[in-house]
């Protein structure tokens, strides 16, 4: 089942440095000089002075390596590093280190001026074959390891003489020297036990093996690889002799030791043990920074920090994060008094609270002393709390996808809590479902998670997927009092089709619809409603199109995470005949998209104080609208009857005319963004308010739509400032009206009923409906056991005798 938000992409300043170096080095008269000055890695402040140090705060994140005198490396004296080393041309190697410049001056770890003298001194000599060795003298106190590839490509390996000396939270680069007496040009590979993720994602297994344990977490305090990223090179050279960059980063402070091995490819180990080396390294402590966050009124709250260095890395390094920092985020959420610890160097933090908040960026240079805090306060542009509309998202998940099942199987409460949080839902709906469900059902209880607050409410529910019955549409069960089926132990026990579940849920009374709604009803148009039959071949809103004829089955279809076109379709196809299924906003968390919770959720009005029992039930009776969270339909009513309210529903005696009113709000950057604009529909993210803008203006249609077709249209600036905006129109007919701003946000409808008789606006959509009846047997009866096929057919009957029904009812075409 399975989007970076806007305002937190940040500009990579070090490409134009890297640029603008390459630029000088062309025109330099000290050419040569340069080309060795890039030999040095990330031991080079073992001989460099203050200034060198703030030189290199200046570039990154990496923090000065301890200078003290017994720390430094002793150069070699009676030759290079390495047995019967064989010649090497001066040329190519001073060409590689050019190469070696460029990418040490992005790392921002530059090589000490001491070292630049040496180098400098190697290559005044006259004799090629003296300055290539000198030049090996001046670099080799600086390499951690010797890599010896003999006539065989075999590989052995001895430890080099630079201080291992890291630091926690960041990467440091040394240098690996490569004897290459068989000339390899495949690439180099270094490869460790103690390097790798602390992780292993979701493989959709309901109760999956624990093979990642939190003890191997502890070993796997590293990374430890080859730099291979331009402007280094992906394969070895095949020069005698040339040097690599080894970057190894540091989860952890004190000391730790690493079993790095090398290859250049599979086989070429060389045997007793000699291609591997193991290093003890020290890593001095990051620096810890306090935290205050506040919302737009001064109180604590919760907050998504992106971090990121002048590299655009992200911090803290993903691939060591566990619960409650998710690996697949680049953000992370922290509250007022926590704290974030970072490594020295400068970074860019973007702060905000989802998308009723403006994004802000903050830059911070750290170093080992200072900052001892840092202050952050959220801008809100809009908030419908206010206004008794409570945000909520009715699909996120603790297991499965992107999560991870080991070391744990998936993750707990109080680290969905912080997500909901700082996202600013009042509601979240967190559904066990397939993966990993025998441990994560423990947290169902049928009532809210004790951690619940009074302004951010949060409930176990379930989705039925990775059962048997998922093939014909996977359902969102909201507010059930009971979790499992009757007569069913495992979930291999549970109904092979989706109406003896639905009926089992609505039996407690629960609010009960299809997840991610468009899949298997996918289209080649981009009309809303499509007339061509989709291939009912999903796991979408597929059985629901026979299920929505028997009466109290289906509450809802899901919005917001699957193209508009898809999952709207079959739902106007079916109000036009007269049901009146509500739809809800979902983001199906981390499955369709793990950027964040709430990036589609449904808005309902509440009266009286925030509950998960009273939002569900505003899903239910549609007094709600869905939306990516920048676009907003407040208080939509007709003749004085709001959405949701007295069955949504305002009576006519004749056909005449009515007013329909809605307070707009809408955000839009000024400038608008290309990336999302020019995208087709069906490429995430599938509903964003850049989508609808008109042009390059900063202003979005606002459509009021009648029996699935747009009545009329007005132009809404996009400034976050909320504007009342009316229409008058004319019902001849039973009708249903709803307003959107295309695909950003979109209201449930309100129905005008005219002389007492029902709606049936559209004989081609009753055809529609019958056909994709036919349609969907085709695809799903082969899955339905045969003890259930009775069952289901004699359903699938009754929808098609409905349908038969409403096209010779349906008048209108």
């Amino acid at each position: 089942m399975p989007a970076q938000s806007e305002g937190e992409r940040i500009p990579d300043s070090m490409n134009a440095k890297a640029r603008t170096a390459s630029v000088c080095f062309v025109h330099s008269a000290l050419l040569a000089f340069i080309f060795a000055v890039a030999l040095l890695t990330g031991a080079y402040a073992q001989t460099s002075g203050p200034d060198e140090q703030i030189r290199a705060r200046e570039f990154g994140v990496y923090s000065p390596i301890n200078t003290s005198a017994e720390q430094q490396p002793s150069p070699a004296t009676e030759g290079p590093l390495g047995d019967d080393l064989p010649a090497v041309p001066i040329q190519p190697l001073a060409q590689q280190a050019r190469r070696l410049q460029e990418a040490l001056e992005f790392l921002g770890q530059p090589f000490p001026k001491s070292t630049q003298g040496a180098v400098n001194k190697a290559l005044s000599e006259h004799e090629d074959q003296a300055a290539a060795n000198s030049l090996q003298l001046a670099l080799d106190p600086f390499v951690l390891a010797i890599v010896d590839i003999n006539a065989e490509s075999r590989v052995k390996v001895q430890r080099g003489p630079a201080d291992a000396a890291l630091v926690q939270g960041g990467s440091r680069f040394f240098l690996v020297k490569v004897i290459n007496r068989a000339g390899v040009t495949s690439p180099l590979f270094a490869t460790s036990p103690n390097s790798g993720d602390v992780y292993i994602r979701s493989t959709g297994n309901p109760s999956p093996p624990m093979s990642l344990t939190e003890s191997d977490v502890r070993d796997l305090w590293a990374n430890i690889s080859i730099v291979k990223t331009p402007p280094m090179q992906k394969q070895l050279s095949g020069l005698p002799v040339e040097y690599q960059l080894l970057e190894v980063y540091s989860r952890d402070a004190g000391k730790r030791s690493a079993e790095i091995s090398f290859n250049v490819g599979q086989g070429t180990q060389d045997i007793g043990f000699r291609n591997d080396i193991l290093v003890l390294f020290h890593a001095e402590p990051e620096h810890e920074i306090k935290l205050h966050i506040v919302d737009e009124t001064g109180r604590p709250t919760m907050a998504s920090l992106t971090i990121r260095d002048r590299s655009n890395r992200v911090y803290p390094n993903p691939s060591k994060r566990l619960a409650p920092d998710f690996f697949f985020q680049p953000q992370i959420y922290r509250s007022d008094g926590e704290s974030i610890s970072l490594p020295a160097g400068d970074y860019t933090i973007v702060s905000t609270g989802g998308p009723e908040y403006r994004a802000q960026v903050a830059q911070v240079s750290v170093d080992s002393t200072k900052p001892q805090e840092l202050s952050f306060k959220l801008d809100r542009w809009v908030d419908p709390a206010e206004f008794g509309w409570y945000s909520g998202d009715s699909h996120v998940h603790a297991a499965g996808c992107s999560h991870y099942q080991n070391p744990a199987e998936g993750v707990l409460p109080k680290d969905m809590m912080r997500q909901i949080q700082g996202e600013k839902l009042n509601i979240g709906a967190v559904l066990t479902w397939g993966p990993d469900y025998y441990y994560q059902k423990q947290f169902f209880s049928g009532h809210d998670d004790p951690l619940s607050q009074s302004k951010s409410r949060m409930h176990y529910d379930l989705e039925v997927s990775g059962f048997p019955s998922s093939h014909a549409g996977h359902l969102v069960l909201l507010g059930l009092k009971n979790q499992d089926y009757p007569n069913t132990k495992r979930i291999e026990d549970w109904p092979t089709w989706d109406m003896p579940i639905l009926k089992w849920a609505k039996s407690q009374d629960a609010v009960v619809g299809f997840a991610h709604s468009g899949w298997g009803l996918e289209v080649a148009d981009d009309q809303v409603p499509s007339f061509q039959m989709p291939a009912f071949d999903g796991i979408g809103a597929n059985e629901y199109i026979v299920d929505v004829t028997e009466p109290n089955a289906v509450d809802f279809i899901s919005a917001g995470d699957t193209p508009d076109v898809w999952e709207l379709s079959i739902w106007y196809h079916t109000l036009n005949v007269g049901f009146r299924t509500k739809i809800a906003g979902e983001t199906d968390f981390p499955c369709i998209d793990d950027a964040r919770v709430g990036e589609a959720r449904s808005y309902v009005k509440g009266d009286g104080p925030l509950s998960y029992e009273n939002w569900i039930e505003g899903i239910r009776s549609g007094r709600s609208y869905v939306s990516e969270g920048r676009a907003h339909l407040l208080d939509y009513t007709i003749d004085g009857i709001e959405v949701g309210t007295h069955a949504s529903e305002v009576n006519l005696s004749s056909a005449g005319t009515v007013h329909a009113s809605v307070r707009v709000s809408a955000l839009l950057d000024a400038v608008p963004n290309p990336d999302i604009k020019t995208l087709s529909y069906d490429k995430k993210p599938y509903w964003a308010i850049e989508r609808a803008r008109i042009g390059d203006s900063r202003e979005v249609p606002l459509e009021l739509v009648v029996n699935g077709k747009v009545f009329a249209q007005k132009k809404i600036l996009a400034d976050g400032n909320i504007r009342s905006v009316s229409f008058d129109l004319s019902i001849a007919e039973s009708s249903w009206v709803t307003m959107r701003i295309l695909p950003a946000a979109h209201t449930n409808p309100i129905f005008v009923i005219v002389g007492k008789k029902p709606i049936c606006a559209s004989r081609a959509s009753a055809q529609w409906d019958l056909d994709a009846v036919h349609q969907l047997w085709t695809q799903k009866a082969p899955r339905i056991s045969p003890a259930e096929q009775g069952a289901a057919r004699a359903a699938y009957d009754h929808a098609e005798e409905v349908y038969k029904d409403l096209v010779t009812a349906c008048t209108t075409q």
